[in-house]
């Protein structure tokens, strides 16, 4: 971990400031540590539901991730389906950039250079597979394992913050928002981008390493629109990528 990142996180349930300590950080109010794993701080409690389950999934299928993802650009027959939503993004020069479920890593390689980038997952597979991912493309970014409803960073820190996949089945989709917009500075767009039940149904519930997971989950993939608060300006949604994922998008005031 930078330590000049230090300035930028907090308690994920107090939203108190944190010290450094030997390998760990810590709430100094409260006395709670945060330990950091291989450079990668780590603020999970107890995980539980759909985090729980979805955890468990990403973490099992991380290892082959990559290999299936590139199989299913090869079937939409499109050179690569993240183009359809990073130009929804605003990243400004020297932008400070999250990404909330980082996964593998696979848009960040497409972030512009100077860009200062933070990433959040919940599986720790996906981020060890992200480290190796940034290794190779010569990237930097700094990771963190934890849960969208509960970002350990301070209000209002980043130019640039978005989301691809997995808010479909998150314990609180509402609460994953608001956190999303907490740590957005005023005036920024806010991406927010999940398949749609075309794929969940016709994929991965008839998938033999997924289908156990997305059993009877017909009709959860939608759209939340309803869920961003009514103060946030320019809220569009649409289809992309042949109708197998929704494209969310709205500026904070």
């Amino acid at each position: 971990m930078n330590p000049r990142s230090l300035a930028l996180l907090c308690d994920p349930d107090t939203h108190a400031p944190l010290e450094l300590n030997g390998d760990a950080l810590v709430n100094p109010e409260t006395g709670t540590p945060f330990p950091v794993r291989e450079g990668i701080p780590i603020f999970l409690g107890d995980v539980e539901g759909l985090n729980r389950k979805y955890q468990t999934m990403y973490d099992r299928l991380a290892p082959g991730y990559d290999i299936a993802e590139r199989l299913y650009t090869w079937i939409l027959r499109k050179p690569d389906f993240r183009l359809e939503y990073i130009g929804e993004l605003e990243v400004p020069p020297g932008a400070r950039v999250l990404e909330v479920s980082v996964g593998t890593g696979g848009n960040l390689r497409h972030l512009r250079l100077d860009a200062e980038i933070f990433g959040l997952d919940l599986s720790w597979g996906m981020l060890h597979r992200c480290v190796r991912n940034l290794r190779k493309w010569r990237r930097a970014a700094e990771l963190f394992q934890g849960e969208a409803e509960r970002l350990p960073f301070r209000d209002a820190v980043f130019d640039c913050v978005f989301h691809v996949g997995g808010i479909n089945f998150f314990n609180d989709k509402s609460r994953a928002i608001e956190e999303m917009i907490r740590v957005a500075r005023p005036g920024t767009k806010l991406v927010i981008i999940d398949e749609t039940d075309k794929v969940i149904s016709g994929m991965y519930s008839k998938n033999p390493l997924t289908r156990k997971y997305y059993q009877g989950t017909e009709g959860a993939a939608f759209c939340p629109v309803g869920l961003v608060p009514p103060a946030m300006n320019e809220v569009q949604s649409r289809l992309i990528v042949g109708g197998r994922m929704y494209c969310l998008t709205f500026r904070k005031p």
